[in-house]
């Protein structure tokens, strides 16, 4: 299969095109800057300067068989008017770009898959309520961004083009993610449940984000939201039992709300709520999970840092 990655550099990214060029497809990233990609990654890319303002370069589409869009401001960050602005066009402005993009491709040569990241996040704070893909959407910051990225994916379904949009919990993965933020702490034995813990957080393996996104890819039924979480979410206390647990060290400092929220501002709403997220269109569909259990995820990911 010929596929064209955008974000190719990230955490999930760059995991996406070594799995897919293990399996022998040909990988074309979209970056700001191509050379350092390609140097990168050891694929070729074609430069995509500013996704939030411009369409996609028509020959980084023209003849593959499927875009893999992974672009968005990271939302682990102080939260300001401009920072919520940046994070929601990245995802948004360079979605509706894309879609430009594969509308200017002649129709016998257009991609015919999109996989289109988006996130857990767009249910809202849902207390322990169990969420599949038919559930709601929420109304908080995240969510509404959330529901705007999708939208402008699925305008690709108007180009008879398959969408599938794969909404990430939090990925447990070996550089990046949401353990670079905790291992510090859990290392000094500083680690516990944040704002009494009971919130459900829908943690991912990083073998599993890619693994499903190749399994979209490939599979044809595979269309509208999936989430990519593992079967069973964990609450947070539990989360943080676990890693205590493959770090051999005590994981029982509290981080109150209250803190969290001096420390980070709105943005900690998304560490303090949760949601309760499972694959189910995974699961009905035939995607077989890698690393189903979270302290095996736990001691792959922090054995290869």
């Amino acid at each position: 299969m010929r596929v064209a990655v955008t974000g190719a550099t990230g955490t999930i990214g760059g995991a996406l095109v070594r799995e897919l060029v293990g399996r022998g497809d040909e990988v074309t990233a979209l970056s700001r800057d191509a050379d350092r990609a390609s140097s990168r990654l050891g694929v070729a890319a074609v430069t995509w300067a500013d996704p939030q303002r411009e369409p996609v370069p028509a020959e980084a589409l023209r003849g593959r068989d499927a875009v893999v869009h992974l672009l968005g401001e990271p939302l682990a960050q102080r939260w300001s008017d401009d920072v919520k602005r940046e994070i929601s066009d990245s995802r948004v402005l360079s979605t509706r770009n894309l879609v430009h993009g594969l509308a200017e491709v002649p129709e016998a040569e257009r991609p015919r898959v999109l996989v289109s990241q988006s996130g857990s996040g767009w249910y809202g704070a849902r207390r322990d309520e169990r969420l599949d893909e038919s559930a709601s959407p929420g109304d908080d910051f995240v969510a509404r961004m959330a529901a705007d990225w999708e939208a402008e994916a699925r305008r690709g379904e108007e180009l008879g083009i398959r969408v599938a949009i794969t909404r990430t919990g939090v990925v447990v993965a070996p550089e990046g993610g949401a353990l670079e933020r905790m291992l510090p702490f859990f290392k000094l034995g500083l680690g516990g449940p944040v704002a009494g813990g009971r919130q459900y957080l829908p943690w991912v393996h990083l073998d599993d984000v890619t693994g499903a996104m190749a399994f979209c890819l490939d599979t044809d039924a595979a269309r509208g939201p999936l989430n990519v979480s593992a079967p069973e979410p964990v609450t947070n206390k539990q989360f943080a039992a676990a890693l205590g647990r493959v770090l051999r060290r005590p994981a029982f400092a509290p981080a109150p709300a209250l803190a969290l929220r001096l420390l980070y501002g709105e943005m900690a709403t998304i560490v303090i709520t949760g949601q309760r997220a499972v694959p189910a269109r995974l699961i009905e569909l035939g995607y077989r999970f890698r690393r189903p259990d979270l302290e095996d995820a736990l001691r792959d990911a922090t054995s290869r840092r």
